[in-house]
């Protein structure tokens, strides 16, 4: 018996074959199913005591088991409704490129080890710098970056190149860096990793818009500098998670400039507006950042993970993260090309960007500029829509396919408007039909909609807010 064709290669063709026929049918059936399937307590448990069988199992059976055990129960994110925190609806273009992607097991850590794979990641990351503005110049500075696994992972790596860029291992005990109130937890997360204590995050009161407050901002530089802190990063936001608010990128640029600050841009979910014909001046001034993160497993509708870090001068990940020690000499990239390794944490790691070129080749440029520009629309939409009720407040409009609200009948303490919508969102997914869930803003339960899904149409809109407002009938009758 040839062992090693047993345990590496199954005969798997049939079976591959009935499960994606099955697959494409549920696929092609999701509307009709509930965005979220919930797991019972005792069948969480069964999976608990499944354990690891000392014989064999047909694969068939353990491919059954997976479907309906373990894969079915999930909040959806490819499914139209699904309108909760930032979904994830993934193209099927994406899913074919991560499927053979997967079945070469590409290892894209050298170039000598994929030089084509390398080759396309690099060219790829490169036109993503175009977009974002950053370009070379007469000097050697070249932009560039590297795919990571996602916004947490793209954020440290570019924080780790700002704290070595502008602090030495003499002065890093003394740098400070500058959040707003609405930037994302993973960036504090990510600073905490690399030895920033939390006394020495500056978190930034946002405007009556939800951005980072400029006075604010440079007053918190001046008075570290003042202490002998040493200001060595700024991370505005090009989209906050809550309210899709954009930083004031030109001004936080002359900031920094002007205190030698690196300046870091979280684009993971509204860089892809950039993409955009329409809507791309809306990030006017990010083309002069230091660094971007971009997540293509948001609105470019990639599967997970698929995330980028860009730089305006690569060398800065390179000084960073080049290790090259003796064992890996034989695979040290030549002339032009430079080894993804050198650029990031991972040492082997996967060609993420693979999926991402497939689904450019095919759909182009503009197919995925109005794919963003519909989820824009559709918020746009949703607000209107829900503006039909009196007791409804929009806490922030719709942008970037974002906005926020409540239900905020005048009779009720605030206490109890909280209440409320935390019971409206809950009947919402125990019901099934759209994932409408809840976050904090001013100090307010709100609900929210995010509404990227490229299949999102007006209908599925107007019936979720028709339920919402049925809901919101239930739990307060007759006070409409």
């Amino acid at each position: 018996m040839n062992t090693e064709e047993v345990i590496l290669y199954p005969q798997t063709e049939q079976v591959m074959n009935a499960f994606i026929h099955q697959f494409w049918k549920e696929k092609q059936k999701l509307t009709q199913k509930c965005v979220c399937e919930e797991i019972t307590d005792t069948q969480i448990e069964q999976l608990k005591c499944k354990g690891i069988p000392q014989e064999s199992r047909p694969l068939e059976e353990v491919m059954e088991e997976m479907t309906e055990e373990i894969f079915k129960y999930r909040y959806n994110a490819n499914h139209s409704r699904y309108l909760g925190f930032v979904p994830g609806p993934a193209s099927s273009l994406s899913w074919l490129g991560d499927v053979m992607t997967s079945a070469y097991n590409l290892h894209a850590g050298s170039w000598m080890s994929c030089p084509a794979a390398s080759c396309i990641e690099q060219a790829l990351l490169a036109w993503f710098c175009r977009q974002a503005g950053f370009t070379g110049d007469s000097k050697g500075i070249n932009p560039g970056g590297i795919f990571v696994s996602g916004g947490s992972m793209a954020n440290m790596t570019a924080l780790i190149a700002a704290r070595n860029k502008v602090l030495s291992d003499d002065t890093q005990h003394l740098g400070t860096a500058y959040v707003s109130e609405q930037t994302h937890s993973s960036v504090a997360k990510d600073l905490r990793i690399i030895g920033v204590t939390d006394k020495r995050i500056r978190k930034v009161p946002t405007d009556a818009h939800f951005r980072m407050d400029m006075r604010a901002l440079q007053s918190a530089i001046r008075e570290d500098i003042a202490a002998g802190f040493i200001p060595f990063v700024v991370i505005a936001s090009a989209g906050t998670t809550n309210t899709c608010s954009i930083d004031p990128m030109e001004e936080i640029s002359a900031l920094c400039q002007k205190y030698g600050i690196w300046m870091h841009v979280d684009g993971a979910y509204g860089a892809s507006i950039l993409l955009s014909k329409k809507y791309r001046h809306l990030l006017n001034g990010v083309e002069k950042a230091d660094s971007l993160s971009w997540d293509a497993h948001k609105w470019l509708f990639q599967t997970y993970g698929c995330g980028m870090t860009l730089v305006k001068n690569r060398n800065d990940l390179f000084n960073s993260f080049s290790a090259n020690p003796e064992y890996l000499l034989d695979l040290a990239a030549e002339n032009e090309h430079f080894n993804a390794w050198d650029m990031g944490v991972e040492l082997t790691r996967p060609a993420r960007g693979l999926r991402l070129w497939l689904t450019l080749q095919v759909l182009g440029q503009n197919t995925l500029s109005d794919a963003i520009e519909h989820g824009i629309q559709i918020a746009e939409y949703a607000e209107k829509e829900l503006q039909k009720t009196a007791d409804i407040e929009i806490l922030s409009p719709a942008q970037l396919a974002i906005l926020t609200f409540r239900f905020a009948p005048s009779y009720v303490s605030e206490k109890e408007k909280d209440e409320l919508n935390q019971k409206i969102s809950k009947k919402m997914l125990e019901n099934g039909y759209a994932g409408i869930f809840t976050t904090q803003l001013a100090g307010r339960k709100v609900l929210r909609i995010c509404a990227i899904h490229p299949d999102t149409s007006e209908a599925d809109i107007h019936n979720t807010v028709s339920l919402l407002n049925q809901f919101y009938q239930e739990l307060c009758p007759g006070k409409m």
